[in-house]
């Protein structure tokens, strides 16, 4: 299975720095390491592989751009509540926005969760999971859209996806949302370090996520907080790991 040669090929850190609450829901930074060109922050314990990643990439015309990295919890609250206000669009699976003005407050809910995690939840407050996108292939001024298009036969992101399909995996990465499983639907562009972001995904419990989000401003709390313990076993632990994979 994939997750027992996952790494045969690279040398793995010898310690992982774990992450302890406020790192895991996105409200510190001092697990990360920021880069300025272009500019993003990572976990310590993925630059390594992360750039191994792009040198291997680039050998083959790519240009690895890290699209989103770390993203705080302060920017996940604004994409979250944006979306609840109507100000950001919805989407269904394939990438079709959907009427805002037509949607109860709790099917506004039901579509922010099948993109965007609770804030506190998501995986980009680790620094182990990166949004990528092919930069050589944009053609100028192109406005990346991170929907299923992009990396479809024909999508402008097509060839970096095939690429990443046979060698991710020989970095250490993987896709959590690989297939669509009941949470969020299929995002090809988002890998994620296996060694990190298992740690992690074992230490982020439904305390420690209710604590955070219960301290926020995130709009429909109410309506969040009732759902979180169904959203904490379906949006956060329900990922497609790396020995599930081709199955």
């Amino acid at each position: 299975m994939l997750a027992f040669i996952f790494f045969a090929s690279k040398r793995l850190p010898q310690m992982i720095h774990s992450l302890n609450p406020l790192e895991l829901t996105g409200r510190a930074r001092t697990h990360l390491v920021q880069f300025d060109e272009p500019r993003f922050a990572i976990h310590k314990d993925v630059q390594e592989p992360f750039f191994a990643l792009r040198d291997a990439a680039a050998k083959q015309g790519f240009e690895l751009h890290p699209f989103s990295a770390f993203r705080d919890f302060d920017a996940q609250l604004k994409i979250w509540n944006n979306k609840f206000a109507g100000e950001r669009p919805l989407y269904d699976q394939h990438g079709s926005a959907q009427n805002y003005a037509s949607l109860s407050p709790e099917e506004i809910v039901d579509h922010i969760l099948v993109w965007s995690a609770v804030p506190g939840a998501s995986r980009h407050h680790w620094g182990s999971d990166i949004d990528v996108v092919d930069s050589a292939r944009m053609p100028p001024d192109y406005r990346v859209k991170l929907l299923p298009e992009e990396s479809a036969p024909g999508g402008v992101f097509y060839d970096l996806h095939q690429w990443l399909d046979e060698n991710i995996a020989a970095f250490g990465f993987f896709r959590p949302y690989q297939k669509y499983q009941g949470g969020f639907y299929a995002e090809p562009w988002h890998l994620s370090y296996w060694p990190v972001s298992r740690l992690a995904l074992e230490a982020l419990t439904l305390d420690v996520l209710c604590e955070a989000v219960l301290a926020s401003d995130v709009m429909g709390k109410e309506m969040v907080m009732a759902r979180l313990p169904r959203i904490f076993e379906t949006h956060v632990r329900n990922v497609c790991l790396p020995q599930t994979i081709g199955e």
